[in-house]
């Protein structure tokens, strides 16, 4: 994916869910490492408790709640250098906004993860689990009045079978009567059209919107 879906999410005052993902997936990836760890091991270990710790991605500051183990040590591996977890696991977060997730964004999250005891298996449900909470969040049903409406557009590389293209990534950010920003909608179509834009705005009122 390229570095302008990122820079359009992030205008998209998204920024803050974009982190929460990354935050739950890490968090669902070291419960299923260290699981995979305390089974594999000949000693037969217990859980006790957490540690903290900040971790800077390119989506921000995460704050990591990493389990320790009673016997030996548990050490997340996407924290080891040139691992690519983090890249690949916003990777995938990006295309389930923007298109939902491919195939090879999940192989290349499950080749970043080699070796740390989590299945393929479980690397797609964890995608899954993301796409879904992507979908529920751009469909959700709208409240509230929005008197102001931006529109915003730009062309991001998206993977289209074997081939990577230019398609038109648009997204309505309402301002709510709190004073607060909200994205109201967001898709992604081969080109600006006005039959696209047509449909896209269709969609957001018959969500909800109103007031504006």
């Amino acid at each position: 994916m390229a570095n302008n879906s990122i820079a359009l999410l992030e205008g998209a005052e998204v920024r803050d869910m974009l982190r929460e993902l990354v935050k739950d997936a890490l968090s669902e990836l070291m419960e299923l490492e260290v699981e995979a760890q305390r089974e594999a091991s000949d000693r037969k270990t217990w859980r006790n408790g957490y540690r903290d710790r900040s971790w800077k991605t390119r989506v921000g500051d995460v704050e990591l709640r990493i389990p320790k183990l009673r016997t030996g040590s548990y050490f997340p591996s996407f924290l080891e250098p040139r691992r690519g977890v983090e890249k690949a696991l916003v990777s995938v977060i990006q295309e389930a906004y923007l298109q939902g997730v491919s195939t090879r964004a999940v192989d290349d999250l499950v080749q970043a993860l080699g070796g740390s005891g989590i299945s393929k298996s479980e690397v797609s449900r964890l995608c899954l689990e993301v796409e879904g909470r992507v979908r529920e969040f751009l469909e959700r049903p709208l409240e509230g009045s929005f008197p102001y409406l931006w529109l915003d557009a730009t062309y991001v590389k998206v993977r289209d079978g074997s081939r990577i293209v230019s398609k038109a990534a648009v997204v309505a950010i309402g301002l709510n009567e709190e004073g607060r920003r909200e994205v109201l909608g967001m898709r992604v179509g081969h080109a600006e059209t006005e039959e696209f834009w047509t449909e896209f705005l269709r969609s957001v009122l018959d969500r909800g919107l109103r007031g504006t």
